[in-house]
């Protein structure tokens, strides 16, 4: 089983003119540590969840950027890209300059885009939910053409592309992987299963993700697909410490919780670890990575 680390909070002690050194920081631990991925929200406000719409945030790609040139090994996303906020054109460039620059590392991590406060101040477009689903599949379908050098033409409802090119191309082999994020049953997890590499689903309670991945295993039948195909993740919070106290975990406490995500099938637990800017917050992060490395997610030999 794999573990990644989000960053969703910039809000540090030190200001921003600290955000620099302490996100190189951050993921220069997360490397050291063993965690396979990175991946920041691509929002433009905070959202409500985490602090008021004032508190920094970074715009996503040109952080994941900045994140490839201090690491080697760690794979970068975003979770998610609204499908709203960028040309599918000029997305599939973005991620692609990523995966080059970063020597293949990156994923595309996408979805329809709910956040209608920041449309509305930044003045992006924001559709009725259907037809931002529409959009989604059709950049979807882009991305795909994009990646297999497909140069013809593109005519869509939403989008046309006289000359999809996309010089130089991917690093990743075949291409690079697209996670869709959210759990609509309907809509978002039938895309999971027609295009998509992986899924992801916030951490619930354990029957509540079973249900999701149940859907997703329909949707894979309904259109031929491998479910084996399809790497399972999901989001929640972490904070370790040595005893457990005050809403934190020890690393036997979180492994006992990871494991029954690996029972179910999860491959990838991605999290976002609390007070990540405090190097204290990483001294048990090590440990708990090595042995989450050994469970193995049902169904995977």
């Amino acid at each position: 089983m794999l573990i990644g680390l989000q960053v969703s909070d910039f809000t540090w002690p030190a200001g921003p003119r600290s955000l620099g050194p302490t996100l190189r920081g951050i993921a220069t631990r997360a490397e050291g540590a063993g965690m396979s991925s990175f991946w920041v929200m691509d929002h433009f406000f905070q959202i409500g969840m985490i602090g008021p719409p004032e508190h920094e945030m970074l715009e996503g790609w040109s952080t994941l950027a900045h994140v490839a040139a201090v690491t080697e090994r760690i794979t970068l996303g975003t979770l998610v890209t609204g499908v709203t906020y960028r040309h599918p054109g000029l997305l599939v460039k973005t991620a692609t300059t990523l995966d080059v620059l970063s020597g293949g590392r990156a994923w595309l991590g996408i979805g329809a885009a709910w956040n209608e406060e920041e449309h509305r101040g930044l003045g992006v477009p924001y559709p009725p939910v259907a037809e931002r689903f529409e959009r989604l599949e059709e950049t979807l379908r882009i991305a795909q053409r994009m990646w297999d050098g497909d140069e013809s033409p593109f005519v869509g409802t939403h989008y046309q592309l006289a000359r999809p090119l996309n010089s130089p191309p991917a690093l990743s082999v075949p291409r690079p992987r697209i996670l869709i994020g959210g759990t609509g049953e309907k809509k978002t997890l039938r895309l999971v299963a027609r295009y998509a590499d992986a899924c992801n689903i916030f951490e619930m309670p354990l029957p509540a993700i079973q249900a999701k991945l149940d859907v997703l295993r329909g949707h894979c039948a309904d259109v031929g697909r491998d479910w084996a195909e399809i790497e399972r993740t999901t989001l929640g919070r972490l904070s370790l410490s040595a005893d457990g106290a005050a809403g934190t975990q020890t690393v036997e406490q979180a492994l006992d919780r990871f494991g029954q995500l690996a029972a179910i099938g999860i491959d990838h637990a991605i999290v976002g670890l609390v007070d990540a800017w405090d190097p204290a917050a990483w001294e048990l992060v090590p440990e708990l990575v090595e042995k989450v490395s050994a469970l193995v997610p049902a169904g995977r030999s």
